[in-house]
């Protein structure tokens, strides 16, 4: 199927904040946004120290007059160009995310914006009323729900084939943090990772946390309305916390666990997620992406492949490779990209279908979702999830 976009001729221009060279993170959404020709990628600022960022995207292939020292310079001289960018990726310490997405919204810009997309629930709010004031979308690296067979689970949910949502387990480990790297010469990221100032409120919460929450909501199309939490650390003498558990209650009444952790010694970039409905349930994991498990109660479970003939054709992915030729992460990320510009397109021509992709009303309920989890631990009982009057963006628009 041609993709929408196709009948505008060029491509959208991004533009990055973040992600010089050596970032894998940079190299994932350069890559990632021309991968189905949706962006170009023309320039950015690339690196913290004004000084070394022109530098740092001339190593990166890009014209040194599109490398800019800071986020003020890239937007006060692209917006006096005739090719000015359309769009601000943003893949900076999580503290910086709030006021790089503001001044891009406040630029008349599109952002996608890595997670957390705030250190505050207020915050959070403050770009999504931005966003609507500006007339612009915004879009969340959450490329979890972007994998092909997350986005089928989801479609059978929505369309009753487990029956009414009944319990949700979702968990996300890493090893990462399993050793203490405050005993050595920390990197750079290592450096505002250990900070508590920088990473957020609860770094791993805010590192894969979010994500696991996205997940568990997107795919159950319900939002998180009460928690009872325990975050904290399981290293010692830690300052940040590298664990968090919570048992939690969905807005339509089912009942989830949430597991996260990057503390897990031998433990490997794992996210798992099970929905169980009336009928039956879904099973997904990162290990094997490009297959869900289903199984109905009375019947034989089985696995579905992604590029399965019998799936719907409109499932996002689908079509990029052969079945048995597996599509990963780079790929969800391209979804995401697409998506965002498949929607730009849509608006110029009058239409606002409801958008997959995360958006900035997701945004706001994971930082909603976040600190209800800190205050559900700090005082050891069940916390209200604030901001239900409007469900996450997966089912409408922020």
């Amino acid at each position: 199927m041609t993709p929408i976009r196709r009948r505008f001729g060029r491509p959208l221009r991004l533009a990055l904040v973040g992600g010089g060279p050596g970032s894998w993170i940079g190299a994932m959404h350069r890559t990632a946004a021309e991968l189905d020709g949706a962006f170009h990628v023309v320039g950015g600022v690339f690196s913290s120290d004004p000084s070394r960022s022109e530098a740092a995207g001339v190593e990166l292939g890009f014209a040194a007059e599109r490398c800019y020292a800071d986020v003020a310079a890239l937007v006060a001289r692209e917006s006096l160009r005739a090719d000015n960018i359309d769009a601000l990726a943003i893949m900076t310490p999580n503290d910086s995310h709030y006021a790089i997405s503001a001044a891009a919204l406040d630029a008349g810009l599109d952002v996608m914006c890595d997670k957390p997309v705030s250190g505050t629930l207020a915050q959070a709010q403050d770009l999504a009323a931005r966003s609507v004031a500006a007339g612009r979308l915004f879009a969340i690296a959450h490329a979890y729900s972007a994998y092909p067979m997350t986005r089928h689970a989801r479609e059978l949910v929505r369309a009753g084939t487990l029956g009414p949502v009944r319990m949700v387990q979702v968990e996300y480990i890493q090893s990462g943090m399993a050793v203490r790297h405050e005993d050595a010469l920390p990197t750079n990221r290592l450096r505002w990772v250990l900070d508590p100032a920088r990473s957020g409120q609860s770094l791993v919460m805010s590192a894969i946390g979010c994500h696991a929450q996205h997940l568990a909501c997107f795919v159950a199309g319900d939002a998180i309305a009460r928690v009872c939490a325990d975050t904290g650390t399981v290293t010692p003498e830690r300052l940040v916390d590298d664990y968090a558990s919570a048992l939690l209650v969905f807005a339509g009444g089912a009942r989830g666990t949430f597991t996260v952790t990057q503390a897990a010694a031998g433990g490997e970039n794992d996210i798992r997620l099970r929905v169980f409905g009336a009928k039956g349930m879904v099973e997904w994991n990162h290990r094997e992406a490009n297959y869900l498990r289903v199984a109905m109660q009375g019947e034989a479970p089985r696995v579905l492949s992604r590029g399965d003939p019998w799936l719907p054709a409109a499932t996002p992915g689908t079509a990029r490779a052969p079945r048995g030729h597996p599509e990963g992460l780079r790929e969800a990320f391209a979804t995401l990209y697409d998506e965002l510009a498949d929607d730009r397109m849509l608006r110029a021509l009058g239409e606002a279908p409801p958008p997959l992709y995360p958006t900035i009303g997701d945004g706001v309920h994971t930082m909603a979702f976040i600190e209800a989890c800190v205050a559900s631990s700090r005082e050891g009982r069940w916390v209200d999830v604030p901001g239900l009057s409007a469900p996450p963006s997966s089912t409408a628009r922020a």
